[in-house]
């Protein structure tokens, strides 16, 4: 931990997911100061907010915000209306065009309000747990995007533009395997029986398992030798 990040302020998006509470303990690692950001966006699967709630507080976070917004007014996306989550029996079904689980610019909506939280908390760095390797094929969580937004925000903000600091966007796992998330998150002692990945869920929060994100999550734990606990609570 370096003395230049030791106790600064940092802004977390943390949908409750295993990605990102893996990026909320790296942050923590890193010695920042966690202010936790979530989203009610119009999501059918809500379980992953009472997840966010236990992740930030076994953290012991400064701050978890649940921002409510309502994307699923304009639909297209299965994961905020009526379109069924397609659902497989092996991983390699999983496609790699944009499935209709994609939410329209949900990313850019997401670190935008994240970026205004930032200003508020004099703050320079955002950490969101995109993969541009096991992932469903979203265009908002490639490099070139978040290196794109990264460069908006330096040229939108005042605290920027006044010279009191740089922006940066972290993503410490966008290139990394989903077992080698889950590996290092078992390291940072991440529970990831309080996770929730699932586009579909059961009222008790149990994943369906054959979802896409079910699927990607399901082979990392197998590729470890390990069963998921979240498939157990």
């Amino acid at each position: 931990m370096s003395d230049e990040n030791f106790r600064r302020p940092a802004v977390v998006l943390l949908s409750g997911g295993l990605d990102s509470a893996t990026v909320l303990a790296i942050a923590q690692e890193r010695g920042y100061t966690i202010n936790a950001l979530s989203f009610r966006y119009g999501q059918r699967h809500e379980y992953e907010l009472h997840c966010a709630r236990r992740i930030a507080s076994n953290a012991g976070v400064r701050q978890h915000s649940i921002v409510e917004i309502d994307l699923a007014q304009f639909g297209h996306s299965a994961l905020t209306s009526d379109i069924a989550v397609p659902k497989h029996s092996l991983t390699e079904e999983v496609g790699a065009d944009i499935p209709v689980t994609y939410v329209p610019a949900r990313n850019t909506v997401f670190l935008s309000l994240a970026l205004a939280y930032a200003e508020t908390l004099d703050a320079f760095d955002i950490f969101i747990g995109v993969n541009a390797l096991d992932y469903s094929g979203y265009p908002d969580c490639r490099p070139e995007y978040i290196e794109a937004f990264e460069r908006l925000a330096n040229l939108a903000t005042k605290a920027c533009t006044t010279g009191q600091g740089r922006m940066v966007i972290h993503t410490p796992l966008i290139q990394m395997t989903k077992a080698q998330i889950i590996q290092l998150g078992l390291k940072l002692g991440v529970d990831y029986a309080h996770t929730s990945s699932c586009y579909d869920p059961n009222e008790s929060g149990l994943p369906c398992g054959a979802c896409d994100a079910c699927l990607l999550r399901n082979r990392g734990f197998e590729q470890l030798g390990l069963q998921d606990p979240a498939m157990f609570r």
